[in-house]
């Protein structure tokens, strides 16, 4: 029975073809994983992180971190800015310790934070515990009801506001003070960026965070203080020119439409910004932060964004580990 139709499928006789070999591909052999193995020396101790990340193919995610890690050294060599934006989420599953041994590797000019990362590093810093249990709490109207996080973030905004810093400072300050009995001061970023005099800045969004639930909450001294930092981490990004890096760490909106902003700005007043290097990590990758992190602000001649995909718990370390083994 033959077709109802008028048009006939196409006769491919014709079609012409060329050698696989000349054709330019995207992927090669060289370009593939290894096998780890131990070598007959080593076989008693293993193999080395270097090894372990010799052994990754040179393709997509894996190329890019690559990149991503040799720009963060070049800025490092060359002494340009190094920025770090951390979420609250970075803070509470424990990765303080890898921060701020990149902090004293030379690996951090300056940190941008959440009011939530301020929140779980002050709690980790004071009792050496943090996030509270919401479904628990919501119903009895406990949530964020943390005397000692509501009072002392508090505080420090009232006494930011009134000596002129930044929150990021003032917390840095108290949290380092002996008086307060900060048992696991170790642990805090915020203090360890404090002593090393490597700026903070907080960026709040007022009624976002627990502490402004609390009876001492001052909107005046929490505006103040976080638009001080804001004024502040326009000057850190200013530093990003030429071949800077700006990582965004778990922070969806906030830090990005605040790194947006401070882009803006600089650019305004006569920096150019470029080229530098921007990236996001996540394990969810968002509209805000590719638009405003990744693209917007590498659009110019010699810039490159990144976007890598995984849980901060693990993404982390292999960074921080890259940035270290490769270095040395």
């Amino acid at each position: 029975m033959s077709s109802i139709y008028r048009i006939r499928p196409l006769d491919f006789g014709p079609v012409r073809t060329y050698p696989l070999a000349r054709r330019k591909s995207k992927v090669s052999v060289r370009d593939f994983a290894r096998p780890l193995r131990p070598t007959a020396q080593r076989s008693r101790q293993g193999t080395t992180l270097r090894r372990f990340f010799d052994t990754w193919p040179h393709i997509l995610a894996a190329r890019e971190f690559r990149e991503l890690v040799a720009a963060v050294q070049r800025a490092r060599t060359r002494r340009r800015a190094i920025l770090w934006g951390l979420g609250g989420h970075v803070i509470k599953v424990g990765l303080a310790p890898l921060l701020i041994e990149l902090l004293h590797r030379g690996y951090v000019t300056g940190i941008a934070m959440t009011g939530a990362a301020l929140i779980h590093d002050f709690e980790i810093a004071l009792v050496g515990n943090t996030s509270e249990d919401v479904d628990a709490l919501l119903g009895r109207g406990q949530f964020g009801m943390a005397e000692e996080t509501g009072l002392f973030l508090n505080e420090m905004a009232v006494g930011a506001a009134r000596s002129g810093v930044g929150l990021g400072e003032a917390a840095g300050r108290l949290l380092s003070h002996a008086r307060l009995g900060a048992r696991h001061a170790d642990k805090s970023v915020l203090v360890a960026a404090y002593r090393a005099r490597i700026p903070v800045t907080v960026h709040l969004a007022i009624g976002t965070d627990i502490p402004h639930m609390h009876r001492a909450a001052n909107g005046a001294a929490l505006g103040a203080a976080s638009h001080h930092d804001f004024r502040l981490f326009c000057a850190l990004v200013q530093r990003m020119h030429p071949g800077g890096v700006y990582l965004n760490w778990g922070s969806a909106v906030l830090l990005p439409e605040v790194f947006l902003k401070a882009v803006s700005v600089v650019r305004n007043l006569g920096t150019r910004l470029e080229p530098i290097t921007t990236a996001n990590f996540d394990f969810i990758q968002h509209y805000r932060p590719l638009t405003n992190v990744v693209r917007r602000p590498t659009a110019g001649k010699g810039s490159h964004g990144y976007a890598l995909t995984g849980h901060h718990e693990i993404l982390f370390p292999l960074f921080a580990a890259a940035l270290l083994e490769m270095d040395s």
